[in-house]
């Protein structure tokens, strides 16, 4: 799947690990791997049948919104949107939420 950064600071962290020392190691780790398994995920079935990411709508304002969460550790969560746009199916990556606070 296509990815796109809605925040240029996760496109950084992903790209360069510019502000990696704004999460815990193991959050950074999760991240990096979670978004190489989005990218070569075919469509948001394939986000489903890993149970192991634990792809789900989020409920509230942000499930209206059309919102996902993949687990990136038991506090942490990685938040995004699927979309369609011209060239198809894509994944927006919206922000990494302590889940706790």
């Amino acid at each position: 799947m296509v990815i796109r950064f809605l925040d240029k600071k996760l496109q950084l962290l992903y790209t360069s690990l510019v502000g990696a020392d704004n999460y815990p190691r193991g959050v950074v780790d999760a991240f990096l791997e979670k978004v190489q398994i989005i990218q070569n995920a075919k469509d948001e079935r394939d986000l489903y049948a890993l149970k192991s990411l634990h792809y789900e709508k989020l409920s509230g304002k942000r499930g209206k919104l059309g919102e996902r969460s993949i687990k990136l550790n038991d506090q942490w969560r990685l938040i995004l949107k699927p979309l369609v746009d011209k060239a198809g199916k894509l994944i927006v990556i919206i922000s990494i939420t302590n889940h706790y606070k």
